[in-house]
């Protein structure tokens, strides 16, 4: 059984009961050791959360608990953070992240593999790339152990909510801003650090059938100089426009262009894109104004070593017409297959389905992320519950 009977103290909540709200985050008193947190939920026979894992979507489902941690500018490092109860927050109005946009976010997945235990896979290169983008923010950043640790509890300590295997993944959301109140434009006095999570299936609404694109020229995901290489709140806003345009015309999502010679593919909405042409696999370089995606990271080097030849350089839109594949990687949406990609009207479609490329490496990215397959890599780091 998932939940231990020694654990299953406390007070029973489930969904319909929503987020335990409070007026502070400053009422907690749960400790950074779980065995110390003073409520701990019910679980049922299984030792799972009472969800329909069958028709799980990609939405936001409030959890048992969230992980805080804090850091003011008289210390300039994190303390010591602590597991609490899932709950609303309370930010001044004056906020650095209200005000200034001054934010940076991550994505990470926990798998359970087929025995019960859990996997995480990769969180050090999420704590890596936060610290890079936090640099460029000028905020203060947990240490990569502080990072990884946070993560590694929060999971334990909503172990219930992750999926049986095959089911999901338990999407981890660690969020760095600066909470303290600045009028003037200026880094945050505080920052707090929080990680939640959800149970997830697939991003998109077509789930595993192949996505369909649309290449925007009106509007850039970002330019030369800016933020497009960090992962800044900020960065997300500005793509719903677009985004919303293409889906109210029946298209998965947006292909963005470089908004210099605006020829060149970037990447779409939430995930980095490849191309394949028989035995090369290309991809764009991220080169300033492209996310370093961890999957994107992975799938190159998966591919080299099944024997593919990776090109990591600038893709012109042109070059569509004679790829034979297409299909986006993202911690969000996995290895996702392209159908189609739609650019000045004119459709271009594409090779799916099995014996793909990319049903390949999907197939062995998967295959490590739930234990399925060897991890000869140490991307995998299990926890213990």
């Amino acid at each position: 059984m998932i939940c231990k009977t020694q654990h299953l103290r406390g007070l029973v909540r489930s969904l319909r009961f929503g987020p335990f709200q409070t007026k502070s985050w400053h009422t907690s008193q749960a400790s950074s050791s779980l065995q110390q947190v003073s409520e701990s939920p019910d679980c049922s026979e299984d030792g799972y959360a009472d969800v329909d894992w069958d028709n799980l979507g990609f939405g936001l489902v409030p959890i048992d608990y969230m992980y805080i941690m804090k850091c003011t500018e008289d210390d300039d490092k994190f303390e010591q953070g602590k597991v609490s109860r899932y709950r609303n927050i309370e930010l001044s109005p004056a906020s650095g992240v209200l005000n200034y946009g001054q934010g940076l976010l991550e994505g990470i997945k926990a798998y359970r593999k087929e025995d019960g235990r859990i996997l995480l896979f990769r969180p050090d290169q999420n704590a890596l790339r936060m610290k890079v983008g936090a640099e460029r923010m000028c905020m203060p950043c947990p240490s990569v152990d502080q990072f990884v640790d946070a993560v590694k509890q929060t999971v334990l300590a909503n172990r219930r909510w992750v999926p049986p295997s095959g089911k999901g993944s338990l999407y981890i959301r660690p969020l760095l801003i600066g909470s303290g109140a600045i009028l003037g434009l200026a880094p945050s006095p505080e920052y707090t650090f929080f990680v939640y999570a959800s149970p997830v299936a697939n991003y998109f609404k077509e789930g595993l059938a192949p996505l369909n694109l649309y290449v925007e020229e009106e509007f850039f995901r970002s330019s030369r100089g800016g933020t497009g290489s960090v992962k800044t709140i900020s960065n997300y806003a500005p793509v719903m426009k677009a985004l919303g345009r293409a889906k109210s015309r029946g298209f998965s999502d947006v292909l963005y262009l470089d908004s210099v010679n605006k020829k060149y593919l970037e990447e779409a909405s939430a995930c980095n894109i490849f191309i394949v042409k028989g035995n090369v696999i290309s991809t764009p370089p991220t080169n300033g104004t492209i996310l370093a995606g961890v999957t994107r990271r992975s799938i190159v080097e998966i591919a080299r070593d099944l024997g593919y030849q990776v090109e990591e350089r600038s893709i012109a839109v042109d070059e569509l017409s004679d790829a034979d594949e297409v299909f986006c990687t993202g911690t969000a949406v996995g290895v996702a297959p392209v159908g189609s990609v739609t650019y000045q009207d004119r459709r271009i479609e594409f090779r799916t389905g099995g014996g793909c490329v990319c049903s390949g490496l999907y197939s062995n990215l998967v295959g490590i992320q739930r234990g399925l397959i060897e991890d000869k890599k140490g991307w995998t780091i299990e926890i213990d519950t």
